[in-house]
């Protein structure tokens, strides 16, 4: 049996590639292979701190029995969400057909040309209160291939054309007409909309325990930024729970990503770079609105902190996160790490980060560093912020002008950048120009917005302003395309605005957009931004969690506009 995982990027891939399964991974090869056994796929999707996926690996895809089952009758193809998330949001968009608990691993059957028909996520080898084994999954499916193909094919299909629907109703157009007879930008939500969305949730605050609804708690950090840009008083209520909450390690600084219970007890330990790059905004955000409220700027800097000591490489970028395992006095444990005191753990190895390096999340990390070193005027974290924008720059930065998604000790992934990796980057990289007046950075994020917007140019207009290219094409476009193998098999998904953890890659760019306008004055930077969002108005307003960026955004262009005396507002 080959080991295809043993030299991956992706260190989540890497810990898979002893497994007795006969994993592919994300490819062509795989499916090749699919079709010509005339089997089902099994795409399984996880990453390197989710403890599930590390409890699945263990209790199944180590069973030599199982994998003999997996081997025999499957395609395995094993892929890391956060190298790959064109695959991970569409298999979890089909996986929503099935069930309704979505969470990784995600473990998602599909025929061999790639369409699901089932999909579910950790299984036990045991059947437990009424949850079948993974073992029961599997031979469920392979009676259902067998015994019933055109009943799955008919199913797959049919998924596959109500998300490819789904998909294209928000998605932003370079060239959309709209009825404002004083401007062609579109109309944004009111001001009385989006007061009504700050009073929507404050019914929704935990008023015992601060934060969101009952449990599980998550930080949901552009929410937050988002009340911040409104001045609500929720948002600094929640911020000062969340730092005196177990969710923040007070030793380490940084958060972790989320908490089982209401009460923001028994996390689950692993810390993700994105969050702790937006929450660092947030806390510097409510350090400079409130100059007395030592507890922010010190959560702010504990952030940095953990940051610049725990994720940075020496090389200068960020890995994307740390682990929630480790082994504590010999014992395997979730967490224990963090119950022990500085000393006790300096005895410890630290759980492990995943050192793999991503555009995107870089760009975030870069743009909330360069905020808070110059809000606290530390030039340490100028320096940190720099120091991962060069390597962006140098190793991230093709000769063609796209995007690297990843890479891992100086190699390259061959999966495709997003529109989160422009958009962030791009972000981050002015932000860093603006806080530091070096023009280079500035330079840098422009070129990667122009690029998104040139890509998305009819043909011939390339050399118009940005802002008016394109007359029915879509507004922001990543150059070279999305997933080469999800665009073979009509799966890819264009538009996707949806947002929770951290910004939607449309929001990212329109972030960028703004903040370039508000560099050069260049109005059609602002008229991008806010097509960009204008179209998600009625669902940004109707689900705001799942729209916090986006809302954030459209709350600074309003008060621009009024400030400006600008149309349409």
């Amino acid at each position: 049996m080959a080991n295809r995982l043993a030299t991956a990027i992706s260190p989540y891939l890497r810990s898979h590639s002893d497994n007795p399964v006969d994993w592919f991974p994300w490819g062509e090869e795989a499916f090749a292979e699919a079709v010509r056994r005339d089997v089902p796929v099994l795409v399984s999707i996880g990453y390197s701190t989710c403890h599930w996926c590390h409890v699945m690996a263990r209790e199944s895809f180590s069973d030599p029995a199982l994998a003999a089952v997996l081997n025999d009758g499957f395609v395995a193809i094993k892929v890391d969400r956060e190298e790959h998330p064109e695959v991970d949001s569409v298999y979890l968009a089909a996986a929503g057909a099935f069930t309704q608990n979505l969470g990784w691993p995600l473990n998602v059957f599909a025929t061999p040309g790639g369409r699901v028909f089932f999909a579910g996520t950790y299984s036990p080898p045991v059947a437990v209160q009424g949850n079948p084994s993974f073992r029961q999954v599997l031979d469920a499916v392979q009676e259902a291939w067998r015994s019933r193909r055109s009943d799955v094919e008919s199913t797959a299909a049919q998924l596959v054309e109500a998300l490819a629907e789904a998909g294209s109703q928000h998605a932003p157009t370079a060239g959309q007409q709209y009825d404002s007879p004083v401007s062609p930008d579109p109309e944004l939500p009111t001001t009385a909309e989006l007061a009504q969305v700050v009073f929507e949730l404050d019914a929704y605050e935990d008023t015992v325990h601060g934060g969101f609804g009952t449990a599980p708690k998550f930080p949901v950090a552009p929410v937050l930024r988002f009340l911040q840009a409104m001045d609500a008083p929720l948002a600094d209520r929640t911020l000062k729970v969340m730092a005196a909450s177990p969710l923040r390690d007070p030793i380490e600084g940084g958060f972790f990503r989320y908490a089982t219970q209401q009460d923001w007890s028994d996390p689950h330990y692993e810390r993700m770079l994105y969050d702790n790059a937006l929450l660092l905004d947030a806390y510097t955000t409510a350090a400079e609105k409130q100059p007395g409220a030592d507890w922010a700027k010190e959560t702010a800097l504990g952030i940095a902190d953990y940051l610049m000591t725990r994720l940075q490489q020496p090389e200068g970028g960020f890995g994307s996160a740390q682990d929630s395992e480790s082994t504590v006095g010999g014992v395997r444990t979730e967490g224990g790490y963090y119950g022990l005191d500085a000393g006790q753990r300096a005895a410890e190895v630290p759980p492990a980060v995943d050192l793999k390096i991503l555009t995107g999340w870089n760009g975030l990390a870069i743009g909330a560093l360069a905020h808070a070193g110059s809000a606290f005027g530390e030039n340490g974290l100028l320096d940190s912020a720099r120091q991962a924008a060069d390597y962006l720059l140098a190793h991230h930065l093709r000769a063609d002008g796209t995007v690297v998604r990843a890479s891992l000790g100086g190699r390259v992934s061959e999966a495709r950048a997003t529109l989160e990796d422009y958009g962030m980057l791009s972000a981050g990289l002015l932000r860093l120009g603006t806080a530091t007046g070096d023009k280079r950075y500035s330079a840098a994020g422009a070129a990667l917005l122009d690029a998104v917007l040139e890509a998305g140019a009819e043909p011939g207009e390339s050399d118009a302003p940005a802002g008016s290219v394109g007359t029915a094409q879509k507004l922001f476009v990543v150059p070279g395309g999305g997933d080469p193998v999800l665009a073979a098999r009509g799966l890819l998904l264009e538009g996707d605005v949806s947002e929770g953890a951290y910004p939607s890659g449309n929001s990212a760019a329109a972030e960028a957009a703004y903040l370039r306008y508000r560099e050069t004055g260049d109005a059609a930077y602002r008229s991008v931004a806010l097509r960009a969002l204008a179209p998600l108005g009625p669902d940004a307003l109707s689900r705001p969690i799942g729209f916090g960026a986006a809302l954030e955004l459209m709350v600074r262009l309003r008060a621009e506009a009024r400030s400006e005396g600008g149309p349409g507002f």
